[in-house]
């Protein structure tokens, strides 16, 4: 079995740029409405939030409606201490910054530029 997640969002190429720049993933497929990226087995889809009908399930109804509710995109990488300099290199802003956790890892989070929550770990 192998999961691709799709994120819905309002600045395509915004969000695009910051799963490169930031993340080090690399395009792979690119059209008007839609961004796939990968980095190792970790595969993104950005899909433009404006191609979704009126009625889909993940477009929000009002302004107030947030998306990635209860939702956190995990992703191990194999530095955490590389990974975390990369990112704080980049000034990109850390939501929780790198800590020893209880079960045996290491993490950071942060957020992307849409709002979606992204825990980065330790193997």
């Amino acid at each position: 079995m192998f999961m691709r997640m799709e994120l819905f969002v309002e600045n395509l190429a915004e969000t695009a740029k910051f799963y490169m720049e930031g993340l080090g993933f690399i395009k792979e497929k690119e059209s008007d409405h839609y961004i796939s990226v990968r980095n190792g087995n970790a595969v993104i889809g950005l899909g433009a939030m404006a191609q979704l009908g009126d009625d889909h399930y993940l477009k929000p109804k009002t302004e107030m409606e947030r998306k990635g509710v209860c939702v956190e995109i995990v992703l191990e990488v194999d530095d955490i201490a590389e990974y975390y300099k990369k990112i704080e290199d980049s000034q990109y802003p850390i939501h929780s910054t790198l800590t020893k956790r209880p079960w045996g890892t290491t993490d950071f989070r942060i957020v992307d530029p849409e709002g979606y929550y992204i825990r980065i770990t330790s193997k």
